[in-house]
């Protein structure tokens, strides 16, 4: 599982030497037997506003059903299981067979934090990116606040009948 801190600072492996990255990944991949990062859905961080982000991934491929999203301990966690096996199972004993399957759609899992005020509001799946949308709540008490000022009224002149 790959565990990726919610932060909004692009990380500079990001752009810079992402084929070598990729390269040296594949291979200790090979060698500890643990899953590369690269065959990690790719992802957008977007901050519409001071309280509001939106994080979209990559799912190409995958249906509703076979996504999962989950929040334990301000830990956002989204997980994909693939049907692709037992749909193949199925289809051995019929005519149609893939060629050529460039497209793998393999199962995945990535792990967000989220620190103490982010809270997930929905998630939606549309062409093959899965988009939640997520505010961060500002307590009450730590918003700013105006203070109105109040206006002094001009002293009342009282005048003395004789």
């Amino acid at each position: 599982m790959a565990y990726r801190s919610f932060s909004l600072i692009p990380m500079l492996s990001d752009n810079l030497l992402s084929d070598r990255f990729t390269q040296m990944d594949k291979l200790f991949s090979r060698i500890t037997g643990e899953k590369p990062l690269s065959d990690i859905p790719t992802y957008n961080l977007y901050q519409k506003d001071k309280e509001n982000l939106e994080l979209t991934v990559a799912v190409p491929g995958y249906k509703q059903h076979e996504l999962d999203i989950s929040v334990l301990n301000n830990k956002l966690t989204i997980s994909g299981k693939s049907e692709t096996e037992k749909e193949e199972e199925s289809n051995d004993s019929k005519t149609e067979k893939w060629l050529h399957k460039g497209i793998e759609k393999k199962g995945f899992s990535m792990s967000f934090d989220l620190g103490h005020r982010i809270r997930i509001q929905n998630a939606n799946l549309a062409d093959g990116l899965l988009t939640l949308t997520c505010n961060y709540e500002i307590p009450e008490e730590q918003k700013p606040q105006k203070i109105a000022i109040g206006q002094t009224s001009q002293p009342e002149v009282i005048e003395h009948k004789k």
